[in-house]
């Protein structure tokens, strides 16, 4: 096995199959009980094991690393602690994986007594991290494995081809579903013994995301296909966010999808939802961004997703100089607004008072930071979770005065498929087996 140092933390090692089947072949290794898998413009991140955990609650965050524990109340932002935690790593070098819920954005607006239980936040740096490209992939590797072990996996031959599979049966709910009528998402149990990375597989090789993700990580398992990044900012201080607003369904036949694509791009509802989402996207990127810095880009395009079609921007900036890292610009669009509705504070009243319980990871981000300055957050939609014996789907709609709830349920049932298609039942719980 050839593995190629290229400085003292970095090595590079060759890989069987694709990068995505090699990330979850790490993932199905079971190298460490936590991990993540993250997609991201052409490549795959496997980051594995634990060497720090920051934690945030209703009341603290927590750091943990090197047998130390650090434990601070937050006041105000608690962002600004996350950011100060971080910095206080001894390691020259870092990057953080983990997830924030949608409760997040109560915290981010001052509703402290609306925040529940669970974390807010959960992120760990990894013991192993790869990268996984078609040129190969980069491995940094400490603490319980080195790189020569990281490698074999890599190198093992890829399991055998499933074939077809009979996806895990999915009751999506008829057209006279009143239920939603009253709420503004709505969750969709899911029966039987699940295989996540085989789903996760599947999944990706019919939906074009703009970034996916697998993981088991601070007591939540989820695949998903996230159609849209809350914000990307770059280690030079460029950020943008991508809000998509506006959808059909794709049925793969190229007439018709055409047809759909033409209307949706004339429907005056889709448009003026659309047009709102990119209006607040700019108003927030402004408050933090270098004035006379920010711009539309990608205006009005539509952009595949699986089993749907939705109308794109991207509005963009650039962070003024400072020590505050990434974070206010995460601060300024979380959540993204094509998942809460506008104006924000008046949608969380909402969502409240129509949802049963916390929405969680759904309609939160799963997000990348590193010690350069960059940050990587993808929405949590078109995903499936499991956690305490559960399993569940989840999807909603913009709704607007022009909404019709029989459309707005068909486009639950839309952005559903996207997953719902794909569910791999785990080897040998075949029904009748």
């Amino acid at each position: 096995m050839a593995i190629v140092a290229v400085s003292p933390a970095v090595s590079r090692a060759p890989f069987s199959g694709t990068p995505a089947q090699a990330a979850v072949r790490l993932a199905r290794a079971g190298l460490y009980s936590e991990y993540m898998v993250y997609e991201r413009e052409g490549a795959w991140w496997y980051a594995g094991g634990v060497r720090a955990r920051l934690v945030v609650d209703r009341t603290h965050v927590t750091l943990e690393h090197g047998g130390n524990r650090v434990r601070t109340p937050w006041e105000g932002e608690p962002l600004e602690h996350v950011h100060r935690m971080l910095s206080s790593l001894p390691c020259p070098e870092w990057r953080a994986y983990g997830w924030s819920t949608f409760e997040l954005s109560y915290a981010l607006a001052g509703e402290r007594a609306d925040l529940g239980e669970e974390p807010l936040i959960h992120l760990v740096v990894p013991e192993t991290e790869v990268r996984l490209t078609a040129d190969g992939a980069e491995l940094r590797c400490s603490g319980t494995h080195d790189a020569a072990t990281v490698a074999d996996r890599l190198a093992a031959e890829p399991g055998p081809e499933r074939g077809e599979f009979a996806p895990l049966p999915v009751d999506l709910g008829g057209p006279a579903e009143s239920g939603y009528r009253e709420a503004v998402s709505r969750a969709v149990q899911v029966s039987g013994d699940l295989d996540l990375p085989e789903t996760y597989l599947a999944g990706r090789s019919v939906n074009s995301p703009a970034r996916s993700f697998l993981f088991d990580l601070g007591g939540m398992e989820a695949a998903g296909f996230s159609p849209e990044t809350v914000v990307e900012v770059s280690a030079d201080g460029r950020v943008s966010t991508q809000p998509l607003a506006g959808t059909r369904a794709l049925s793969g036949d190229a007439g018709e999808d055409a047809a759909r694509r033409a209307e949706l791009l004339t429907d005056a509802k889709e448009i003026y939802e659309h047009a709102i989402s990119v209006q607040v996207a700019w108003d927030e990127m402004a408050r933090v961004c270098r004035e006379g810095s920010v711009r539309a880009e990608e205006f009005m395009t539509v952009k595949e997703r699986g089993s749907v079609q939705h109308i794109a921007s991207r509005v963009s900036g650039e962070l003024p100089s400072g020590d505050s890292g990434p974070w206010p610009a995460l601060a300024a669009v979380f959540p993204a607004v094509t998942a809460s509705g506008v104006p924000k504070r008046a949608a969380y009243r909402a969502i409240r008072g129509l949802e049963q319980g916390a929405r969680g990871l759904y309609s939160g981000a799963v997000l990348t930071v590193g010690s350069d300055g960059s940050l990587d957050a993808a929405l949590v939609l078109r995903t499936v979770f499991r956690q305490h014996g559960r399993t569940w789907l989840r999807a909603g709609a913009g709704i607007v005065g022009q909404s019709l709830p029989e459309r707005e349920f068909e486009e639950t049932c839309e952005k559903l498929r996207s997953v719902s298609r794909t569910l791999v039942r785990a080897r040998g719980r075949q029904e009748g087996a």
